[in-house]
């Protein structure tokens, strides 16, 4: 066990834990932040995006050693109210089925728009590399494009 201090959704948090459990497991388990998902646990999925430091990331496969003095924000913290410009248009445009997935694709859906301010659609492929076993590819992209205008006006 190791203890381990760092933020998460502008929170302070110390954690005695095994430095090498995943983030996703110390998010989930530890401080019962449940919005963050478990898909694949191998990387790949993308269920589990949060933002650590403030780059989009796989939170399964981050040791918790490597999150002593870090920013993280999940999707509990990506607005207060839950209003940011893309939970809003999540909603607006029915972009969700299941919605297993969501939470990841709109924090590298964040990540993208914070990087690049009005992303092509091929910028968007390239960057939501999120798995949606409910196919909701299109709706999402129009979301995003749809965002990053709402954002320039």
């Amino acid at each position: 066990m190791k203890k381990l201090t760092f933020t998460v959704n502008g929170q302070a948090q110390s954690l005695d834990i095994d430095p090498s459990t995943p983030l996703l497991w110390v998010l989930r388990d530890h401080l019962q932040m449940t919005g963050t998902k478990f898909g694949c646990g191998a990387g790949l999925c993308g269920a589990c995006t949060v933002h650590f430091n403030g780059a989009a990331v796989r939170s399964c496969q981050i040791p918790a050693a490597a999150v002593a003095g870090a920013d993280i924000r999940t999707i509990e913290g990506l607005s207060e109210a839950g209003d940011h410009i893309l939970q809003t248009l999540w909603v607006e445009l029915n972009v969700p089925q299941c919605g297993y997935c969501q939470s990841g694709v709109l924090m590298a859906a964040a990540d993208l728009l914070k990087r690049t301010p009005d992303p092509t659609d091929e910028e968007i492929d390239a960057h939501i590399s999120n798995l949606c076993r409910c196919g909701t590819y299109p709706r999402i992209k129009v979301a995003i494009r749809r965002a990053a205008q709402e954002l320039k006006a």
